[in-house]
């Protein structure tokens, strides 16, 4: 979905605020807050970064950032580098496969955008091979599957750096996938923290209610901020709907105001966040 088409989605459903969290890339929100104006929606200009983790997967979710910082840009690039170096290996290992989803298909269905993996799964339905965007992922693209290929990565640091310096609210996004749990995913939280994150999502389409319960009282034992979100990402994920996640998900309002004032930029052109 473009990013217009997701405000006017998150307006018709009646949300009362949005963030827009692409991976490694700030390039829709310029158009999604252009689409937010004049409207009821609370526009969060955001960004999701993959960090370096051994174990599982790491995001950072940088909220109420200054998406034109300059200092984000060239963090973006190297972000988007090591994307770009990732994908032609994804495109051969398919050929090698006997699939024949090139680069160039997946960066037509990218429309222009940063390609990822899910154009690639997307290419790979459209041509018979795989079932659907979860056949893919299992048995090809994910970390289990026969073409995954490792992408590097920005180190956590760097990404929490890089969102701060943006004036934005780095978040720990899904917990779940980092591969940690108990003590060990506290000790992990402590880090990050000493790192200069903020928050910390509580609220999830994955979560069961004791992974709530569990992130948290990491937010109240690191004074962290609280967010939630679906992870909604459109056809890749059909059964996640923009503000339900898979139907249950309730993300309060009270978890708005301390995000924002826990913003340390400037508002610049953010004006929905401004005026709250």
């Amino acid at each position: 979905m473009s990013p217009r088409s997701i405000v006017e989605l998150a307006n018709k459903i009646g949300l009362k605020a949005l963030a827009l969290t692409d991976h490694d890339t700030v390039a829709g929100l310029d158009e999604a807050i252009d689409a937010a104006t004049g409207t009821d929606l609370i526009l969060i200009p955001g960004v999701e970064l993959s960090a370096l983790n051994e174990k599982g997967s790491l995001h950072i979710v940088g909220l109420h950032i200054d998406h034109e910082n300059p200092h984000l840009a060239s963090g973006l690039k190297r972000a988007l580098d090591m994307r770009n170096e990732r994908n032609p290996r994804i495109a051969r290992r398919l050929e090698e496969l006997g699939m024949h989803v090139s680069l160039e298909d997946a960066a037509e269905l990218a429309g222009g955008e940063v390609v990822g993996r899910p154009h690639f799964a997307h290419a790979m339905v459209e041509r018979g091979y795989a079932k659907d965007f979860k056949d893919a992922f299992a048995r090809f693209l994910g970390k289990n599957g026969v073409a995954y290929v490792m992408k590097e990565r920005l180190a956590p640091s760097e990404c929490i750096g890089l969102i701060l310096g943006a004036g934005g609210v780095p978040i720990l996004a899904h917990p779940d996938q980092t591969g940690l749990d108990g003590e060990d995913l506290d000790t992990f939280v402590g880090q990050l923290v000493d790192m200069g994150l903020k928050g910390i999502e509580v609220f999830c389409s994955s979560y069961k209610s004791h992974l709530t319960a569990q992130y948290t009282r990491l937010a109240r034992k690191y004074n962290l901020v609280r967010s939630g979100g679906t992870d909604f990402h459109g056809t890749p994920k059909p059964d996640i709907k923009l503000g339900k996640g898979f139907g249950s998900l309730y993300v309060p309002d009270e978890l708005l105001e301390p995000i924002l004032l826990a913003s340390a930029g400037t508002c610049g052109n953010r004006t929905h966040p401004a005026r709250y």
